[in-house]
């Protein structure tokens, strides 16, 4: 999957007209705001905020914006999930030889956009109890509670999480191929997504290294968690539960074009 630096390329695309059967029961996301948004304009503070908030940021030139996009439409629809607002996706590839995610805005109608994006790091097979990061939809509700680094060392002298204070995003228990010994039994694993030890772990991310989450710069880790990329539910929840404000920043941003959904691709397989 191509990328580049072109900052001045802001050309979107249109998913491609579709040619499958037709997708699985929808999964709903959040109901339409009673505002009107204006995407173009939140979109360019967003990107904005990227190029000013999280260093190396890849931007793709327009046909790596194409492919991110056409890829990321691919899973939404083979998955079920319905898009009934402009919201934000965090799509994962896993291709050993791209190990990247982008902020992916998805729209009912009109084009969708690729904002750009980080290197990450998931599943490494061929090592014990290290997993293959499933690919999928899966969707961060209220049902599950997220939480915050401690920035404890672990054993190998490693902050596993990343820094005190790193956001935690929970994506629950899912089905995973096993990365070791017959590389294809299925077992459960904890699909998480978090920042990585900034002095010993970061510099493996854009190739394979986690037992099976998502690993991600602690500065995207900062972004995601200031603007509320993934916490459209939690905002709702929020109002009437104190446990989700205790977790969410108490000076974040959030976007009117949050959203709920990660979506785990891999560009080394066909579509």
């Amino acid at each position: 999957m191509g990328a580049g630096r072109d900052r001045g390329a802001r050309a979107s695309a249109r998913p491609p007209a579709r040619t499958a059967p037709p997708p699985p029961a929808p999964v709903t996301t959040q109901p339409q705001p009673a505002a009107p948004i204006d995407i173009a304009g939140e979109v360019s503070q967003l990107h904005q905020a990227l190029i000013d908030e999280v260093p190396h940021l890849i931007i793709d030139t327009p046909r790596g914006k194409w492919e991110w996009i056409a890829r990321s439409w691919a899973a939404v629809n083979a998955n079920g999930l319905t898009i009934d607002r402009p919201q934000l996706l965090v799509v994962v590839d896993r291709n050993p030889r791209v190990q990247q995610m982008r902020l992916i805005l998805a729209q009912a109608q009109g084009d969708w956009d690729d904002l750009g994006g980080t290197k990450v790091s998931t599943g490494q097979v061929g090592r014990f109890d290290h997993f293959l990061t499933p690919t999928g939809v899966f969707l961060h509700t209220a049902a599950i509670l997220d939480w915050r680094a401690e920035g404890t060392f672990n054993a190998h002298h490693v902050r596993g999480l990343g820094e005190s204070g790193m956001r935690i995003w929970d994506f629950g228990w899912q089905q995973a191929v096993r990365g070791w010994r017959s590389h294809t039994k299925i077992s459960k694993m904890r699909l998480l997504l978090h920042a990585t030890d900034p002095d010993t772990l970061a510099h493996r991310l854009g190739r394979a290294a986690s037992k099976g989450c998502i690993r991600i710069p602690e500065a995207m880790d900062v972004f995601l968690d200031r603007h509320g990329v993934l916490d459209a539910n939690y905002e709702q929840a929020a109002q009437h539960n104190p446990r989700f404000p205790a977790v969410l920043q108490p000076d974040r941003a959030p976007t009117p074009l949050a959203g709920n959904a990660l979506v785990v691709i891999d560009s080394s397989q066909p579509s």
